[in-house]
């Protein structure tokens, strides 16, 4: 039997947008509605395997239901943009899933599946309508099924006619006489006043319908229903009209339509890349993607012994490593390109080459890479120190457009119309048949890459000129390049004995808490299994179900948090979780990536990975060691200098965010707080509040505090509200007070947002610049998103460009005054260093001295530091 699936698309977005907690990838993007969409759309597939899936959309706010009803709908909080702005990509989604989808002006999506499906019963499909809005059970039949979500979105109930008849006693065609009668809240169906489910039940099952019941009103029991039913008559008939879905739409899509096509997995997979659904991808099925391009033969040079007219400068240098990992890679071998030829030069050839290495390490010798650091880190383990890099294709190109995602060496040429290289997949294979090719296809491999950088360098040299972004590129990222090598080598070391006691005090703690987490229960069970937890907490402890799953009881932390004050089991189960995450992810997780002959972590800072130009650090991200609850900030107890006697010395900058905005806001009462070096978040909850400095509380200053953040970040009402745990409308009302007392700030705003629109790029100070062609998108929702892009970026880029500023100043101080002392590693707005205790008084100096005057703002850049004898104390 052919299947058809019809998706309710705004139904089930809004579903999942608040299903799932707020999301965002790389680019700043809200992505939990389109991940819950995507979750929900690849189970169907997988699951269902449809022969037809369409989905349907509202197409605007106003319908023919307003003709009847002009407040149909009406009380509907506004569609918070971070929901707004993702419909676009959803849309993309099903476009890249070749996924049919609908919407007619004037109709919801609620008209469109009701008419396809009658089409599909007269055509002999079995049909299965997915959504969460109740409404449509009415198309329910022997042959249609209605899924309904529940909390989630792949949770569902499945509602056939004997699952109407057992949940209401009614058949689906007395849904609509239900919503008549008892009206809709949710839709602004007013229905009969006084009358709910239960009585509009009780009427239809003696008098069927609507109009069955106004015409027998007489023989209804009860004075005061029979008044109501009197006085309402026309409304519960037009009641009744509102919640009936209109199954004879005039579509223009038909069934056939439908039908579900084989989708492009490499389209799918840059999409999911750009989204940041990694942990999706190899859900993606479909053949390799194999490049198209016959590729010209290369003529080049297999060099088995190394002579100096190879080694001249201005060439290129390609270090091959088929790892990412370059910390632990094997360098395949190089390639070298220059005037005088095209060069292969095996691993082995090159590394016991004294010519080699001193060309490798010579300044004068003007080199062209492809990821500078990671060659450089890879040389390192070599006994190699790589210099006279002038040019790196990654970070130029990375600088030229930041949007772009795939970084890899053949997308960034083929931009430039340079089609001779082979994607690494292409010559590596994936996943499990991952392997290092045959010599020749690896040299050749090499060859064309070495080639690719010698022609492409100068053309992206060229555009940064032209961009007037050559001194970003020069004087800050390709110098920081080499300064991040350098603190990745290092490492940081590692207390491997502490981590151990550690773990054992949280696994002490754990069983602590177990017993007493089983005392309260009355019995042992296993605290992580959803299943027999969801039994004693919903079951033998009669705590009220906030949400069901389809093995049971959901036991998330989102339910933990609505059941907080429900029983004192509750605080227990979430902080054993927490524990337990600490152990695992931070105490086993960090032994595992300790190198044991030196007991040191060698993690590796991304360094053209965000639009903003923000660092990042991965294997492991110790960016992200938590900080929040006590135990976890106890991790950092275990990373130590790497010499005895030594000292950890940590400086960060003080509000650096705020501090830009007052700079480029010009806000006059922004600027006079931090030149007077008041409290940030105190003078706005003083100004917001109008109240005086001892007038503010607690609770003011975290709320001034919330919002002078989220301006940075384009907060919405939305998003303070939940932040705040407040009414959209409060917190509506205190973006608008803010915006009172610094109007600076919303004319800087708003000024951001024109001048986009006019170049179609944002610049930070230092004139890195990310591109923003939503601004004048004609859909509002993207457009939106872009008009909040425009305004933050200029302060979170500049904030990550002075930190780096930051970096390269101190490693010229360390070294001008011949310190020991070494810089470990970059936390965001914080930089940490080790150094010998004899070091400490200068550093006190020169740290804050250096951060302070990295750049020059209208107000004063503030730098805070301590010292302790590990990261933790050093706090």
């Amino acid at each position: 039997m052919k299947k058809l699936i019809l998706v309710d698309g705004n139904s089930i977005a809004y579903r999942a947008f608040f299903a799932l907690p707020l999301l965002n990838n790389d680019k700043g993007i809200h992505t939990n509605a389109i991940y819950g969409f995507t979750m929900m759309l690849m189970k169907i597939l997988e699951e269902e395997k449809p022969s037809h899936v369409l989905v349907a959309f509202d197409a605007g706010k106003t319908t023919f239901r307003h003709k009847t009803f002009s407040e149909y709908k009406g009380g509907r909080q506004k569609t918070p943009p971070e929901l707004s702005e993702q419909f676009p990509f959803i849309r993309e989604l099903l476009d890249a899933f070749q996924i049919a989808r609908y919407e007619l002006e004037n109709y919801e999506a609620d008209d469109i599946i009701g008419t396809l499906t009658k089409q599909a019963e007269v055509d002999g499909f079995e049909v299965k309508v997915i959504s969460g809005d109740r409404d449509l059970l009415q198309l329910v039949t022997d042959t249609t099924t209605v899924h309904i979500t529940r909390k989630g979105i792949t949770d569902v109930d499945k509602y056939t006619p004997a699952m109407i008849d057992e949940k209401y006693g009614l058949t689906s065609d007395q849904i609509i006489d239900m919503k008549g009668l008892m009206g809709d809240a949710s839709d602004n169906i007013p229905g009969v006043p006084g009358v709910g489910e239960k009585t509009a039940i009780k009427l239809l099952k003696e008098f069927q319908t609507v109009e069955n019941v106004l015409a027998h009103i007489d023989d209804v029991s009860g004075k005061k229903l029979k008044e109501r039913l009197t006085e309402n008559k026309e409304q519960a008939l037009m009641s009744k009209e509102l919640a009936t879905i209109n199954c004879t739409a005039p579509i223009t899509v038909t069934v056939g339509d439908a039908e579900v096509k084989e989708y492009d997995a490499h389209v799918v997979t840059e999409l999911f890349k750009n989204l940041g659904f990694n942990s999706l991808l190899e859900k993606v099925s479909g053949e390799e993607v194999v490049d198209e391009v016959e590729l010209e033969d290369v003529k080049f040079e297999h060099v088995e012994v190394i002579t100096p007219e190879m080694l001249l400068a201005h060439s290129s240098l390609l270090v091959e490593m088929m790892d990412e990992n370059y910390h632990k890679a094997d360098i395949q071998g190089f390639g070298v390109v220059n005037e005088n030829g095209v060069y292969y030069i095996p691993t082995d050839v090159a590394l016991q080459s004294n010519d080699f290495r001193a060309w490798l390490e010579n300044k004068d010798m003007k080199k062209i890479t492809y990821d500078v650091k990671g060659a450089t880190v890879a040389l390192k383990w070599k006994g190699i120190s790589l210099a006279g890099v002038d040019n790196d294709v990654l970070i130029a190109a990375y600088i030229l457009d930041p949007s772009e995602s795939n970084k890899e060496l053949k997308t960034i040429v083929s931009a430039k119309g340079y089609a001779d290289v082979q994607a690494e997949e292409t010559v590596y294979g994936k996943g499990a048949k991952r392997a290092v090719p045959s010599e020749d296809a690896l040299a050749n491999h090499i060859i064309r890459k070495a080639r690719a950088l010698y022609e492409i360098g100068p053309v992206l040299i060229k555009e940064l000129m032209e961009n007037e972004q050559y001194g970003l590129f020069v004087d800050l990222e390709l110098p920081l390049a080499s300064i991040l090598a350098e603190m990745e080598f290092i490492g940081v070391k590692v207390n491997r004995s502490r981590l151990h006691e550690m773990g054992e005090d949280l696994s002490a703690q754990l069983q602590t808490i177990e017993q007493e987490i089983h005392e309260l229960a009355g019995e042992t069970f296993n605290i992580n299994s959803p299943k027999q937890l969801g039994v004693i907490l919903f079951e033998k402890l009669e705590l009220p179900p906030v949400k069901k799953t389809k093995t049971g009881y959901s036991t998330s932390a989102e339910v933990l948090e609505k059941l907080m004050d429900q029983h004192a089991i509750i605080p227990l189960i979430s902080h054993y979780r927490q524990l337990g995450k600490l152990h695992s992810t931070y105490v086993e997780g960090l032994l595992k990536v300790v190198y044991e002959d030196e007991s040191k972590i060698h993690t590796r800072f991304n360094q053209v990975l965000t639009q903003t130009g923000r660092l990042s650090s991965i294997d492991p991200n110790l960016q992200n060691i938590p900080i929040r609850l006590e135990e976890g900030r106890k991790i950092r107890q275990a990373f130590v200098p790497s010499n005895e006697d030594w000292i950890i010395f940590a400086a960060d900058y003080s509000q650096i965010e705020l501090r830009v905005l007052a700079h480029i806001s010009q806000d006059e009462n922004l600027m006079d707080a931090f030149r007077q070096d008041l409290d940030i978040h105190t003078k706005t909850a003083m100004d917001v509040f109008h109240v005086k400095e001892d007038e503010v509380t607690s609770n003011m200053r975290r709320q001034a505090k919330a919002v002078n953040f989220g301006i940075v970040y384009g907060i919405s009402d939305y998003g303070l509200s939940q932040n705040l745990g407040i009414t959209r409308k409060e917190a509506a009302d205190f973006i608008e007070r803010y915006f009172a007392s610094f109007p600076g700030v919303k004319e800087y705003m708003e000024r951001a947002v024109q001048e986009t629109k006019l170049q179609g790029y944002v610049t930070t100070l230092l004139n890195r610049r990310r591109y923003i062609p939503e601004i004048t998108s004609r859909n509002f929702n993207l457009r939106s998103f872009a008009e909040r892009t425009a305004m933050n970026t200029p302060i979170q880029g500049s904030a990550a460009d002075i930190i780096k500023l930051a970096m390269i100043r101190m490693d010229a101080r360390l070294k001008k005054e011949n310190m020991q002392a070494k810089l470990l590693l970059q936390v965001h707005d914080e930089l940490i260093f080790e150094a010998p205790k004899e070091e400490i008084e200068l550093l006190e100096r020169i740290v804050p001295e250096e951060m302070e005057k990295a750049i020059e703002l209208v107000v004063p850049l503030k730098a805070d530091y301590s010292f302790g004898p590990t990261w933790f104390d050093a706090k």
